[in-house]
């Protein structure tokens, strides 16, 4: 599956992504974001990429690789919680190298997501949830049309200290 964009593309994840993959996985400075606390192995992550093909409806998730004009992976963008009685899941994205960021890869990569949300697993809505001191994040959502929904209070655990997490919202127009 290929969803392509004027600068950005989408696509499924490929064995060739395991570098990629163990070096964003295991990169702690993003491990805030991610909710990961321990480092992978390669094995792990090769038998991950082995399971990436598996079916939306089947493990309630779909991880797609971020590709900038040169079909360079740059990043992954994933949709979790799929939840097709309610029509709606949750969206996370991570562009690893911060000279790939703020060029217009992020909100091409979220505008591509949605409308594959929306137009082919017709869902109502996808929402976000953003730690309130990620500004660049705040920012893609509300540039992508997301509203803010409510905030989390104290709801994760970093270095010792609880930070609030902003819930984000968009709904199929």
């Amino acid at each position: 599956m290929i969803l392509k964009g004027k600068h950005t593309s989408l696509r499924a994840l490929e064995p060739v992504d395991l570098d990629f993959l163990f070096e964003l996985e295991n990169n702690s400075d993003i491990w805030e974001i991610s909710g990961t606390i321990t480092p992978y192995s390669r094995h792990v992550l090769k038998k991950y990429l082995d399971n990436a093909h598996r079916d939306i409806y089947e493990v309630k998730q779909l991880r797609l690789a971020i590709c900038n004009e040169s079909d360079k992976v740059i990043g992954f963008i994933d949709l979790f919680d799929f939840d097709p009685k309610h029509r709606r899941a949750g969206i996370g994205i991570v562009i690893l190298d911060r000279a790939d960021r703020n060029n217009g890869h992020g909100s091409e990569a979220v505008s591509l997501l949605c409308k594959y949300a929306f137009k082919v697993l017709n869902l109502n809505q996808v929402y976000a949830n953003v730690g309130e001191d990620n500004q660049v994040s705040i920012q893609l959502f509300k540039k992508m049309g997301f509203e803010l929904a409510g905030v989390k209070k104290d709801w994760v655990l970093v270095g010792g200290k609880f930070k609030n997490e902003l819930l984000f919202q968009k709904f199929e127009k």
